[in-house]
């Protein structure tokens, strides 16, 4: 039954409900927030972790990138000069044989110069011999 004078009965209330605020308080509540700072702290840690392999991850991607560029230039640059090398090395190795082709053409001109020369005087010291054959077919007879 509900009365409009407070009697003892309000005031063994507030003692109860005071002392059920305070155990509560002790037992779920403390224990509650204690795990929920934790908790808390434990994701704050966790996101700066992660926010920190995240810029770690994009300083190593490009220092990754930088050396990939860097890599590929000095590649470039070698094979540059790979390439003007060998093209010298061809040049000089194409006026080697020219000169050695020029030098057996003038010796195999010579060689065939001098065999004709000498198949001339050969012929030469012949050609009376020859010329009295082809008479005496010619004519007939012998001289």
């Amino acid at each position: 039954m509900i009365t409009v004078i407070p009697d003892i009965s309000l005031v063994y209330q507030m003692i109860n409900f005071l002392i059920l605020l305070f155990v509560l308080n002790l037992l779920l509540y403390k224990p509650i927030r204690k795990v929920l700072l934790e908790r808390k702290a434990k994701m704050q840690g966790l996101e700066n972790g992660v926010e920190k392999a995240s810029a770690d991850l994009a300083s190593q991607e490009e220092s990754y990138k930088s050396g990939l560029r860097q890599a590929r230039s000095e590649g470039v640059k070698k094979k540059e000069a790979f390439e003007e090398e060998g093209s010298k090395q061809e040049r000089e190795i194409i006026e080697q044989i020219n000169k050695k082709a020029q030098a057996n053409l003038a010796q195999i001109k010579q060689q065939v110069a001098d065999e004709t020369e000498q198949a001339r005087k050969a012929l030469e010291s012949d050609v009376d011999v020859f010329a009295n054959a082809i008479g005496e077919k010619i004519l007939g007879r012998a001289f």
